[in-house]
């Protein structure tokens, strides 16, 4: 609900802020939301300064680029068709994985999943009828990627740390507001309106659609894995698409809901497969190896 709605409120912050001011002022409100938490826990910030600079690089994919990215596209496409796009992550998200040797294999159960949750979303809202806006289509699969990048990364080098999660997005939330401010004379020149519906939709996305929903987007990363952690992209769509039906008379088709009930099918087929053996399995000693009652290694040890 965090994350699906979020392509509403920047459809509503647009009304008022330029796609780089709604990226500089949702990062800036999520950092100061988990700092303000971090605070009240008594919990410190990252001190290495190689983890700086990996956070700095999971906030480049995971955070400052496909906001940019999905705050200029949503200037051309519904906010229901950017969720439904958003959906092709764990496409992205697999694919890396696996070229990167993170996931050795994909089972049949879980690439059926993947493979049927995706076809659910494209279901929900038919990115093939784009017509004049198929170049905004196309820019929302650019930040579906970024999120692919972003999940494998943070999974292989911020996770194991040692570093609270909520401390750790904190961070990362706060390097990414940076790169939007050294930005923003490129991307946010043109003055704000003021408008109450953009603000209100600026607050929500701020705290809620990016403090929020990006910690407990880390958590499951941190406890599931990149892959499975990144199908919550497919619930994405039920609700931007509904969303945008209901508050911004974004049109309703009838394979909304049968793409609703096959994305969630795609779901839980991925969740309930067994995932793939990430490390090898140490193989068994040969007998003249081991050691045995009197032998040197074991009077050592």
């Amino acid at each position: 609900m965090l994350w699906g709605s979020s392509f509403l409120w920047i459809k509503l912050a647009l009304r008022g802020f330029s796609p780089g001011q709604v990226v500089l002022v949702r990062l800036g409100l999520g950092a100061l939301f988990l700092l303000a938490l971090c605070w009240v826990r008594g919990l410190g910030p990252p001190r290495s300064s190689r983890l700086w600079a990996k956070i700095a690089v999971a906030a480049v994919f995971a955070n400052f680029v496909p906001y940019l990215l999905y705050g200029i596209a949503e200037q051309q496409v519904d906010s229901s068709l950017a969720g439904v796009l958003n959906a092709s992550t764990p496409l992205w998200t697999m694919a890396i994985a696996l070229g990167v040797r993170q996931e050795t294999s994909v089972g049949a159960g879980r690439g059926t999943g993947l493979v049927l949750g995706f076809a659910g979303t494209l279901l929900c809202f038919s990115p093939w009828e784009a017509g004049g806006a198929l170049g905004g289509a196309l820019l929302c699969l650019a930040p579906a990627a970024c999120y692919g990048i972003g999940y494998v990364y943070t999974r292989r080098f911020l996770t194991g740390s040692g570093v609270e999660p909520v401390a750790m997005v904190a961070a990362q939330l706060l390097v990414a507001t940076g790169l939007a401010a050294l930005t923003i004379p490129v991307t946010g020149s043109s003055p704000v309106s003021v408008r109450a519906d953009a603000f209100l939709a600026m607050a929500v996305l701020g705290m809620l659609c990016t403090g929020v929903a990006y910690l407990f987007n880390f958590r499951l990363t941190v406890e599931d894995g990149s892959t499975v952690a990144s199908t919550v992209t497919y619930l994405l769509p039920i609700v931007s698409v509904l969303l945008g039906m209901a508050f911004l008379a974004e049109p309703f088709r009838w394979n909304a809901i049968a793409g609703m009930a096959v994305a969630l099918a795609g779901v839980a087929l991925v969740q309930r497969s067994p995932g793939p053996t990430t490390q090898p399995q140490r193989r068994p000693e040969p007998a003249s190896s081991r050691s045995g009652p009197g032998n040197e290694k074991d009077i050592h040890e």
